[in-house]
């Protein structure tokens, strides 16, 4: 089976999870010997993608919003359109503030939904032409609901079955103004009309897309996440240093101020001691005031010296970070949709602790790998990752379970099978109809 995934870049500056359940559904899908094409949009995927090389970055991010800031530069020369789309350039925008942001950018998510009837047709035949000339798939996978607006056109030039998952889009509308979030939640609804199938990656998200997007059930697929342990190298969470990882993008929608607010009121406690706090997982230009207000603060408390900025979290970057931290906390504000570090995680024998909130009791629940606190305010927090980082028995316990939970219920491999069983559900029905 040839299967054609477009996928939104975040360029490689942070922790970006959809990204990363992509690349990694990719490679399982490959290694069961389907053909699998990565198509990137907006900007590059991650810092170490090697088998890019001959496929374009669709849908440039300086490119598209020039063009809809200022209509006439779509007259600008097809030099100047080259160069800003080409990935040097791309690569330095993913650095730049505002190029992960939802908020100022709602005229551009209403126009990408409108597809050919927005401002970007031009680029939409691009994509769909390519397609069209370089392969000949059998199905195309579409990253996330955003992208809603490429999948009429890609039906009509190409003919086959477009799926589309679905993860976190609400944490993307709702920073929106009120009236555009309206408005984007709408037109996803009606362009969701020209998809085969939905792919949700978790139960909670499951009822809150169906609901949002006025799904039917029978389009409806829910589908978890999952790693391959042998990617990672499982240190059980007594060998390692008393330590609390953070790994995501480090941003207050992260929770990230919040874990340090529970690290200050942990240390005040002596059996603390020796602990410290490993954050991981990048940032945008748009996190830099935050993290200098939440290095101020570590100062203050005299705990800055206590905290590393552990650099790498790509490949052997991140297999050193867990063999750092013995639990790990990404205090989220909202919750999220799944949330791959837990998986991530539990492979590598760190149990999670994490806020009563989106799919994280969920995962949690289903993997026997971490805790959950509520509400989540910093002392619950502090409290809980007590309860687990110095309860030895405890510690040991979640650790060893939350491998198990991976092995048994979240494995890459048989997460892949089911996908692509859904693929081939997709393509059954769709040739029985025609």
């Amino acid at each position: 089976m040839q299967i054609i995934h477009i996928i939104p870049g975040s360029g490689g500056s942070f922790y970006c999870g959809n990204c990363l359940r992509d690349s990694k559904y990719v490679d399982a899908l490959r290694s069961m010997e389907h053909e699998v094409i990565k198509v990137p949009m907006y900007l590059p995927l991650f810092a170490d993608e090697h088998d890019l090389n001959d496929i374009p970055v669709f849908y440039g991010a300086i490119s598209i919003y020039l063009k809809q800031l200022w209509p006439s530069f779509r007259r600008a020369p097809a030099w100047m359109d080259r160069l800003l789309n080409s990935k040097p350039a791309l690569k330095l925008a993913s650095r730049l503030a505002g190029s992960t942001r939802a908020a100022g950018l709602e005229e551009m998510t209403v126009s990408m939904l409108l597809g050919e009837d927005g401002g970007q047709e031009e680029e939409l035949n691009q994509l769909a032409g390519w397609i069209s000339e370089h392969c000949r798939p059998d199905i195309v996978h579409l990253s996330n609901a955003l992208l809603l607006g490429l999948a009429h056109r890609i039906k009509e030039k190409l003919n086959v079955p477009v799926v589309c998952s679905l993860q976190d889009e609400d944490v993307w509308v709702e920073a929106m103004h009120p009236s555009a979030s309206k408005e984007v939640w709408d037109l996803m609804s009606r362009k969701a009309a020209h998809v085969d199938a939905f792919i949700a990656v978790s139960s909670h998200y499951t009822q809150l897309m169906k609901k949002r997007l006025s799904l039917p059930e029978e389009k409806l697929q829910c589908l978890h996440l999952g790693v391959a342990p042998a990617d990672y190298d499982y240190l059980p969470a007594s060998e390692k240093p008393k330590n609390i990882g953070f790994l995501s993008r480090m941003c207050r929608e992260n929770g990230l101020d919040i874990l340090i607010d529970a690290f200050i009121e942990l240390k005040k406690d002596p059996e603390a001691a020796g602990s410290q706090l490993i954050i991981s997982g990048g940032h945008t230009r748009d996190d830099t005031s935050f993290l200098r207000a939440q290095k101020r603060k570590l100062k203050r408390a005299g705990l800055l010296h206590q905290v590393d900025f552990h650099e790498d979290f790509e490949g052997d970057g991140r297999k050193e970070f867990f063999k750092k931290a013995a639990v790990l906390s990404v205090p989220v504000r909202r919750g999220e949709a799944f949330g791959l570090y837990l998986l991530e995680a539990m492979a590598s024998g760190t149990p999670v602790v994490q806020p009563r909130l989106g799919a994280f009791p969920e995962i949690i629940t289903t993997s026997g790998g971490g805790v959950t606190y509520a509400p989540n305010r910093p002392e619950n927090l502090a409290a809980a990752l007590k309860e687990v980082l110095f309860h030895p028995r405890q510690l040991a316990g979640l650790s060893q379970a939350g491998w198990n939970g991976v092995e048994q219920h979240f494995h890459l491999d048989k997460q892949a099978s089911k996908m692509l069983s859904i693929y081939e559900q997709v393509i059954k029905n769709i040739t029985s109809c025609s």
